[in-house]
């Protein structure tokens, strides 16, 4: 018997012809990755370049390389960018590309920095210097002078800073490379406003900016400049700018995201990429909405005892600077008094944030903490305070304030002035330094330090220039003091200059704190209608923002107004008491209210039981609604 015939196919190709069809398949994979690359479609250059380099029919190019390791990181995929930059800075060097393997040492120096290796980021930062800095100019050289900026600035050395970034802007020049002169320009502007010349440097800020909403930038140095930006408004104490730049970001940042700015008239709002289960959802604070005009709602829930500390990567259709640009959009809804969206997109941002972009999930777990802490909720801020100490960040001034409210006024005073002690140059961050100076100005009056309230009151003053959030922030500082002091009319006249900057920045709570201290300044002139209807005005901005504590402190006090003659015989500070027992408050929250000691509160209530008679909390409770005190 003969074997079977195999009918086949004359048209089809031979085994060679086979594998030469594959190897094209493969090299054309190559070419759609770097078109890919060149549209910044990153999620489909990396698919394209790893599946490539997985079983390769040909090294990739250092060139090729270098793509994959921007398709990886911006696919989330950190390590295998790292991996292969490491193999492009060696491709480049084995073909005598000097330029070529001097920005790859750059990158992986920048790289390792963000990981948290230092070491290995100078090493890797020595190479970039000894591949470039004897080389003609050339565009690669601004990524060094502008991390001899940096290195400058830490040290101290201004003047060094400005030359580096001059020279920055020189080679950016030369280079024609929109990219590298709107870097250029921000890293002028942030020296300029590190050495006071704030007009100057926020002029080159807004330059940059133009460039970057007119989308004349690469998607890396896009993501940069936001991030940069948004820093440089919230140290700068630039409310306004901080808003903007904020909403611009967080549309640049939505999906579907390209790499590219929006285009005119369109209004992707932020928070427009909540997915199903992680943000948004019925009964959540996002769904819920923000209880205080502010930037555009935007998902998540909130921060919770026992979150994950280490954020996913991002996937791979996903912006990574979006967990970066949410971090400062927190910033600006806590200030503005959205504190549930606030709470919400700080929950977000751990979802979002690279591995190697920490910091910014532990700024979101302060903020929360400021959130819960405000609004009574002690134990979850605390919880908060210690997730983000335990990311990098020192928990300062919230923590202190936290530590007061729990009537820890020792640890709050010792952490305070530790923080102050090691904020090396406050010129680097006049909102952090102001908010610093302010709680220790809260805290030192309520230990009865009045001269110690004044010594940061005026630090403080000095500092604020006429920069209206810092101004509002002194001016209220500095009416404590004055009303501390006895000093009536200079404590009414700074107050209602703190007022009115807060209520033209919008930021509520601050706002309803001055109202308070401008109550008990009426009052000391014998205006109480005035002291009533501040009292009303700051209980309904308390009410709506959530803050209980202070709520109840407005409460009372209002009800205080209610009557001269006092039952019982009570003192005018025992009815404080009284009423504070009345409304629910502890020994602990009627201490932060009345800013005394708790062992002080003990002591009115005792005198309060006898005077009236009664042996209980909810006895002298009922005495106070059956006698019109409440």
């Amino acid at each position: 018997m003969s074997a079977p015939t195999l009918h086949t196919d004359p048209t089809a190709p031979t085994a060679d012809v086979a594998h030469t069809v594959h190897a094209a398949h493969k090299a054309d994979a190559v070419e759609r990755a770097r078109d890919a690359a060149g549209r910044e479609s990153w999620a489909e250059a990396y698919a394209l370049l790893h599946a490539h380099d997985l079983h390769p029919t040909r090294a990739l190019t250092a060139d090729d390389l270098s793509v994959l390791a921007d398709a990886a990181w911006w696919s989330g995929h950190i390590d295998e960018s790292v991996t292969a930059r490491l193999r492009s800075h060696a491709a480049f060097l084995a073909a005598g590309d000097h330029r070529g393997a001097g920005l790859a040492a750059w990158w992986l120096h920048f790289e390792y920095r963000s990981l948290g290796r230092p070491a290995a980021a100078a090493g890797w930062l020595h190479r970039a210097r000894h591949h470039l800095e004897d080389l003609p100019p050339c565009p690669e050289q601004c990524f060094l002078a502008w991390t001899d900026a940096e290195e400058a600035e830490q040290h101290g050395d201004r003047a060094a800073a400005l030359a580096a970034t001059r020279r920055m802007t020189r080679l950016a020049f030369r280079s024609a490379s929109p990219d590298l002169l709107a870097l250029s320009r921000q890293a002028e502007s942030a020296v300029l406003l590190a050495n006071g010349r704030r007009t100057e440097a926020l002029a080159l800020l807004d330059d940059a900016m133009c460039a970057v909403s007119a989308g004349e930038l690469s998607s890396v140095f896009t993501g940069w400049l936001y991030c940069l930006a948004l820093t440089q408004c919230m140290e700068a104490a630039d409310l306004g700018r901080a808003v903007e730049w904020t909403n611009a970001a967080m549309e640049w940042c939505a999906p579907p995201w390209t790499g590219r700015p929006p285009e005119p008239g369109t209004n992707a709002a932020p928070g427009a990429e909540a997915k199903p289960g992680t943000s948004a959802e019925p009964g959540t604070a996002a769904a819920a909405g923000g209880t205080e005009p502010g930037p555009e709602v935007a998902g998540g829930t909130g921060p919770e005892a026992g979150a994950e500390m280490l954020p996913p990567a991002a996937p791979a259709d996903e912006n990574p600077f979006r967990g970066v640009c949410r971090a400062h959009r927190v910033e600006v809804l806590d200030l503005l008094g959205a504190w549930a969206l606030a709470e919400a997109e700080a929950r977000q941002v751990c979802r979002e944030v690279p591995v190697d972009c920490l910091e910014s999930a532990a700024a979101a777990y302060y903020a929360a903490g400021d959130v819960q802490r405000r609004q009574g909720r002690l134990d979850e801020a605390a919880v908060s305070y210690a997730h983000a100490h335990e990311l990098g960040r020192i928990p300062q001034p919230g923590l202190a304030l936290l530590r007061l409210a729990q009537g820890r006024a020792d640890a709050a005073v010792a952490g305070i002035d530790l923080a102050l002690a090691c904020q090396s140059d406050p010129r680097h961050d006049l909102l952090g330094r102001a908010r610093l100076l302010a709680a220790r100005t809260e805290v030192a009056l309520a230990v009865r330090d009045v001269p110690g309230a004044a010594r940061a009151a005026a630090e403080l003053d000095a500092l604020a220039g006429d920069v209206p959030l810092l101004r509002a922030t002194a001016d209220t500082a500095r009416g404590a003091v004055a009303l501390a002091e006895g000093r009536s009319g200079p404590a009414l006249r700074l107050l209602r200059q703190a007022l009115a900057g807060w209520l033209a920045l919008r930021v509520p709570y601050e706002a309803a704190q001055v109202r308070m201290l401008l109550a008990a300044a009426d009052r000391t002139v014998g205006d109480e209608e005035a002291a009533r209807l501040e009292l009303g005005a700051a209980r309904a901005a308390f009410e709506r923002l959530g803050a209980v504590p202070d709520a109840r402190r407005a409460a009372a006090l209002l009800s205080g107004g209610k009557r001269r003659r006092l039952p019982g015989g009570l003192t005018a500070r025992e009815a404080e008491v009284l009423r504070l027992v009345a409304a629910g408050g502890t020994n602990r929250d009627i201490a932060q209210a009345l800013v005394i000691s708790e062992h002080t509160v003990s002591r009115h209530l005792n005198n309060i039981f006898a005077k009236l008679d009664v042996g209980s909390r909810s006895a002298a409770t009922a005495y106070a609604y059956a006698h019109d005190m409440v």
